[in-house]
């Protein structure tokens, strides 16, 4: 199976795979907030979990993503826009931790907007890369 793959897969994968230690990294701090040994209020907790939790699953779909694309030779605008469901994997994480970043905050600052734009990124990626899949061959 490896030399079916496009270089630019195995590069994308290897450099995804190398997140994954930094989304292992932050559970610590996640881990830390649920146990009460660093602070956080009840929003930022809940959306510490909810940005933790989307960086895992987002990555691991994008890799698999990616993966099909690749090896059913998906190309041009379809190929290129699949890749919105790895940068969702940067967003909708983004989206649930910045915009509850500071000091006791009450409600979600404007960079919540991340996580739509996220949102509306993993759509997109999902759909082209499955239009791409029915089409290709």
């Amino acid at each position: 199976m490896t030399g079916s793959l496009s270089t630019s897969t195995t590069l994308t994968a290897a450099v995804v795979l190398l997140t994954v230690v930094l989304i292992a990294y932050g559970g610590t701090f996640v881990l830390k907030v649920t146990r009460g040994k660093a602070p956080a209020n009840e929003l930022q907790r809940s959306f510490y979990r909810a940005g933790h939790a989307h960086a895992g699953v987002l990555v691991i779909l994008g890799l698999l993503v990616n993966l099909y694309v690749d090896l059913a030779g998906v190309g041009g605008l379809w190929r290129t826009l699949s890749g919105g469901v790895l940068w969702a994997a940067i967003l909708m994480p983004a989206g649930f931790f910045l915009s509850v970043a500071g000091s006791d905050p009450q409600r979600p600052n404007r960079l919540i907007a991340l996580l739509w734009l996220g949102a509306a990124s993993l759509v997109l990626g999902l759909v082209c890369a499955a239009i791409g899949l029915l089409t290709a061959g």
